[in-house]
């Protein structure tokens, strides 16, 4: 059995010496510059509200069913209280779901904030 290894080109993960990245309104602090950061931050800090307010919505639904549900206090799934279940268990699936929308959601912004700097 022969191994073969498969590898792509070297690509550097810096920019060329004396070339910044960023375009020339973000790296001279301009005013366009600093109005295209505050624009981002506030997007993002929008974001994270949003998705922090929704998990807590989530989460106060669930406690919500869990206290005022009929019969779920004496439900027990292997032995185990079914609120605790919900609870312990039945939550990851919610904080991974707001994580990954969070996430898919700044790359877009990002991408949004990208393509303006660079069009100007």
């Amino acid at each position: 059995m022969t191994r073969i290894r498969v590898t792509g080109p070297r690509q550097s993960a810096t920019a060329a010496p004396g070339r910044s990245p960023y375009p020339r309104e973000v790296t001279e602090d301009s005013d366009a510059g600093r109005i295209f950061i505050r624009s981002l931050i506030r997007s993002q800090l929008r974001l994270a509200l949003v998705v922090a307010c929704g998990f807590l919505i989530i989460l106060a639904v669930f406690a919500v069913f869990l206290v005022y549900g009929p019969g779920v206090a004496e439900t027990r799934i292997f032995g185990i209280p079914l609120d605790w279940l919900v609870l312990g268990v039945g939550i990851y699936p919610v904080i991974g779901l707001s994580a990954w929308l969070y996430n898919r959601a700044a790359a877009r912004n990002e991408a949004r904030y990208r393509d303006l700097v660079e069009d100007k």
